[in-house]
C-alpha cells in the first residue's frame, strides 16, 4: 500500500469530517505536526475535538484552529500560551477537559493499548475527581480516569521511511509516539525521508503498521514559544 502523498492536503484528503476527534502531537510548539493542522484548517472542517499537550499560541500550531473557531472543544493539559483561546473559553465558545499532563499521556497511551480506563492518585480529592468513580487501594485513594482513542492522529516526526516507520527527536517524543498508536487513522508529516530498509529496526519508535499516510514536510519552521536570551557578560 502506498502511504507517501505528495503534501499535507493530499494526506488528509477523504478522512477529516465535522465533529470528529483529532489528536495532535507534539509540546509545546515542538515536534507539533504544523503543515498537517494548516491542512486540516483549509479542508474546513468544523465542530473539531483535539487531543493536545496545548492549544499551540496565537497565530501558530492549533491557534490557526481557533481562529477559524473549527475546535468546538480541547482536551489538553496546558493552555496559558494562547490569548484567543482564553477568550472563547470565557465567553463559553469553548468547551475545555483539563487534564493533568502525565494523566493524559497515560489516557493516550491506555487507549493504544485497548484499555477503557485506570485508577490514579492524581487529582484525588480536588476538582479533577469531580464525578469521576473512586475506589480505595490499599488504604490509598484513586480516582478513575478513561482511556483516549481518535478519529484521527496526525504526527510529526525526524526520521521515517515509506513503510511508515517513524523515529522522533528529543522533546518531540513527547506525546507523539502515544498519539500515533491511540487512533483509527495515523498521518504523520516527517523531515527526513528514507526508503524501506534504512531504518535500524532498534532506533524506531513507532512501528509503521501504526501509520496509513505519510507526507515528506523538509526543513520546517521550528517556533520559540518564548526566547529568553541575556547580554553576553565580558571574559
Amino acid at each position: 500500500m502506498k502511504k507517501v502523498y505528495p503534501d499535507a492536503a493530499a494526506a488528509l484528503a477523504g478522512i477529516v469530517k465535522d465533529g470528529m476527534t483529532i489528536m495532535a502531537g507534539g509540546f509545546g510548539l515542538c515536534g507539533i505536526p504544523d503543515k498537517l493542522i494548516e491542512a486540516i484548517r483549509d479542508s474546513g472542517a468544523k465542530n473539531l475535538t483535539f487531543v493536545s499537550n496545548n492549544a499551540g499560541i496565537d497565530g501558530a500550531g492549533l491557534g490557526i484552529l481557533l481562529e477559524t473557531r473549527q475546535i468546538s472543544k480541547m482536551i489538553s493539559s496546558y493552555v496559558g500560551e494562547n490569548k484567543l483561546f482564553a477568550q472563547q473559553y470565557l465567553a463559553g465558545e469553548l468547551e475545555l477537559e483539563f487534564t493533568p499532563q502525565g494523566t493524559l499521556a497515560e489516557r493516550i497511551r491506555a487507549g493504544g493499548a485497548g484499555i477503557p480506563a485506570f485508577f490514579t492518585k492524581t487529582g484525588v480529592g480536588t476538582k479533577i475527581a469531580e464525578g469521576k468513580e473512586e475506589r480505595e487501594f490499599d488504604g490509598e485513594r484513586y480516582i478513575m480516569e478513561r482511556g483516549i482513542f481518535a478519529d484521527i492522529s496526525i504526527v510529526h516526526a525526524w526520521k521515517g521511511d515509506t513503510e511508515g516507520n517513524l523515529v522522533y527527536r528529543k522533546t518531540a517524543r513527547n506525546f507523539n509516539p502515544m498519539m500515533a498508536t491511540a487512533s483509527r487513522f495515523t498521518v504523520a508529516q516527517v523531515e527526513n525521508l528514507v526508503e524501506a530498509g534504512e531504518i535500524d529496526p532498534d532506533h524506531m519508535h513507532t512501528p509503521g503498521i501504526f501509520v496509513k499516510r505519510i507526507v515528506h514536510i523538509a526543513d520546517p519552521v521550528k517556533r520559540i514559544e518564548q526566547r529568553t536570551t541575556r547580554p553576553r557578560t565580558a571574559a
